[in-house]
């Protein structure tokens, strides 16, 4: 360790009254790891699982996301197809290389082209599946994956991301939860992402900008019924 580094660090246990080897405060640390404890839960996100969606639905509305509800994981496609062309965008996309996007029935939209992989400068629309997503603020969850590249949730304008409905929790701690009982507490995803809406900034003389530093579209397509592909993974 670097002299300035040890004096940085000596500084800050001096002043928390701490030792250079404080096992009170190692353990304590170690505890609070390993026990996952849960932050506070508002209420209005602790309701059935029926009234949960609904409540992302609305959320995920007032942040400026669009929401197409289907049936079953089958109607993705046509889905898909149709809003391109309402929003008069080329029938073109970069899926995520993504199993459980990959058995849709893409070949029945003839007219659509799928690319896979991680984006690229030209792409300008993207097609992801979510982990998750919070009710309580109308959020997604992505994390990172061979099968999930992350420069699909910001570099293309448009953002498309399939979310089955069993996979909406009621609050962020649930969020946590869910990670863990997929994939264990210690293989956790590289990168999660939490994203509300389309990008947007304000910085500029106060105005609302969308895109302005990722998709200035955040379209999803909940899926109703039908397995959810989320469990697990």
């Amino acid at each position: 360790m670097s002299a300035g580094r040890e004096a940085i660090l000596g500084a800050i246990r001096r002043s928390l009254k701490r030792g250079p080897d404080d096992r009170t405060a190692k353990a304590a640390v170690a505890q609070r790891l390993s026990g996952h404890p849960r932050g506070l839960v508002p209420a209005r996100s602790q309701i059935p699982p029926d009234a949960q969606v609904d409540l992302f639905v609305a959320q995920a509305t007032e942040q400026s996301a669009t929401v197409h509800r289907v049936a079953d994981r089958e109607s993705v496609p046509a889905a898909v197809v149709a809003y391109l062309k309402a929003e008069n965008l080329p029938a073109a996309v970069r899926m995520a290389p993504d199993p459980a996007l990959e058995a849709l029935p893409w070949d029945g939209q003839a007219l659509l082209e799928v690319a896979r992989g991680p984006a690229v400068e030209s792409d300008q629309v993207s097609v992801t599946a979510a982990h998750s997503a919070v009710a309580e603020t109308g959020t997604l969850v992505l994390h990172s994956a061979a099968t999930a590249p992350t420069t699909l949730n910001f570099l293309p304008e448009t953002h498309i991301v399939v979310l089955e409905a069993a996979a909406v929790v009621g609050a962020y701690e649930d969020v946590w939860d869910r990670l863990r009982a997929a994939r264990g507490a210690a293989l956790l995803p590289r990168t999660v992402n939490f994203i509300t809406g389309p990008s947007r900034s304000a910085d500029i003389e106060q105005t609302l900008q969308l895109g302005a530093h990722g998709p200035r579209r955040l379209h999803i397509i909940l899926v109703d019924h039908g397995e959810t592909s989320h469990q697990g993974r």
